[in-house]
Formats: C-alpha cells, sequence, structure tokens
C-alpha cells in the first residue's frame, strides 16, 4: 500500500491564498494494553487546533483525526498525539510502523495523564532501542516558538508535588518525539467545564502546545519518507 506523504507548512503555505480547505490534520494516536487513549477526547485536540489556528494563521482541520499505532494512515499526519493513564502496549508491527514514521519526517507528542509514564517509556524503547529520553534544555527553540517559555514547559496539573519536565527522543539530530511529564498539557487544553483550570493555566497549555504546532509544522525536514 502506498502510504501519503506528510506535507508540513513550510511546503503548505502557497496553498493558503488559493484554498480555504484545510490542508493538514493533527490526529489522537490510538491504542492497545488496556490504557485510556481517549481519555481527553472531546476537547482536548479540538480546542489546540482552534487556538492555533486563530493564533498561527495555520489551516489545521477543526476536527482530530482518530489513528491507530498500526495503521498506513498514520503517514497522512505530521504530528499526532498520545495520551492517557495506564498500560500502553505495541505490538511488533505497531512499533515499526509509528518506528518508520517518526523516522520519516512525523511528529509524537506524549502528553503524561497521570500514570502513562511508566508504561510509554517501555513501548518507546522499543521503536527506538538506540535512543533514551533526554530533558530538553530551556533554550530549547520548542519553548521559543510565537510564544516564549523562557522556564520551558510550564506546570499545568499537580501530580506528585514534581517540577514540570519536558523530555525528547532525538533521532540523528532531529526531535521525533516531545514528551511533556509532571505537567499534563492534554488536560491543559480540555475546556473549563472539564477540570475547571483558571483562564491563566488554559491559555499556558494553550500556548505552549501552539509552540509544539509551530516548531514541527516548521520543522526542517518537510516530508515524511515512505
Amino acid at each position: 500500500m502506498i502510504k501519503k506523504s506528510i506535507l508540513f507548512l513550510a511546503v503548505l503555505v502557497c496553498c493558503f491564498a488559493f484554498s480555504p480547505a484545510p490542508t493538514y490534520q493533527i490526529a489522537l494516536l490510538k491504542y492497545s494494553g488496556g490504557g485510556d487513549w481517549y481519555a481527553n477526547l472531546e476537547t482536548s485536540l479540538p480546542n489546540l487546533i482552534k487556538f492555533c489556528n486563530d493564533n498561527l494563521k495555520t489551516n489545521i482541520n477543526p476536527e482530530q483525526a482518530i489513528v491507530d499505532v498500526g495503521s498506513p494512515d498514520l503517514f497522512n499526519y505530521p504530528l499526532v498525539h498520545i495520551t492517557g493513564h495506564g498500560n500502553v502496549v505495541f505490538n511488533a508491527q505497531e512499533t515499526e510502523n509509528l518506528r518508520k514514521y517518526l523516522i520519516g519526517g512525523g511528529f509524537l507528542e506524549i502528553s503524561d495523564n497521570y500514570g502513562i509514564d511508566k508504561f510509554i517509556r517501555i513501548q518507546m524503547k522499543r521503536v527506538f532501542p538506540e535512543l533514551e529520553f533526554v530533558e530538553l534544555p530551556t533554550c530549547h527553540p520548542i519553548f521559543h516558538q510565537k510564544f516564549d517559555f523562557p522556564n520551558g514547559v510550564p506546570k499545568i496539573h499537580e501530580h506528585d508535588n514534581k517540577t514540570a519536565q519536558a523530555f525528547g527522543l532525538i533521532y540523528q539530530g532531529r526531535l521525533v518525539c516531545f514528551y511533556d511529564y509532571e505537567c499534563d498539557l492534554g488536560d491543559g487544553w480540555e475546556s473549563f467545564e472539564v477540570h475547571k483550570d483558571s483562564p491563566e493555566t488554559h491559555q499556558k497549555a494553550l500556548k505552549m502546545g501552539a509552540n509544539i504546532v509551530q516548531f514541527v509544522l516548521m520543522g526542517g525536514d518537510n516530508v515524511v519518507k515512505k
């Protein structure tokens, strides 16, 4: 089966002047193992997408996609988001598919919704056995896109009284995965009635999420290779 190439914003910018139709889509990653991949299904990504379209002037489809880890459709999305509280399992085919997607130019954003850490680390080690998660320094450009976060990833929700951290997987010099830990960006993107976050907290989460989107869409390697 032929996989569609992913075209990032730098390639698609010429399309904005000619077509009002959304040019690409962001997806929520569906996985097995019993964990709640759907934890923030209703409002999280849709709110982030709207924020990006309003503030970054992107043209992202307002409806999030849902894609299985092992699906060839994974290659249709420049960015996929994974979250949850529990177990995560990738089988051999899914592991290989996710690796090819990320090596080819795709990007994975992981948001620890409290409880996913010990599971997702094991699975990502299977995807990239040669790599380790590294803490991203506050000078990393992902914190200094449209919005400036001089102290790095913001603290959104309290879990274990730990400092919020941002980890990354870097493959051949390119950041392919951003992992917010003890931060919970995905929860922060949700609508007020879900967690009753203050407007300031909600805005911090959305702004950091927008930075991730902008970083990905303006990335140097703009096409996912088949």
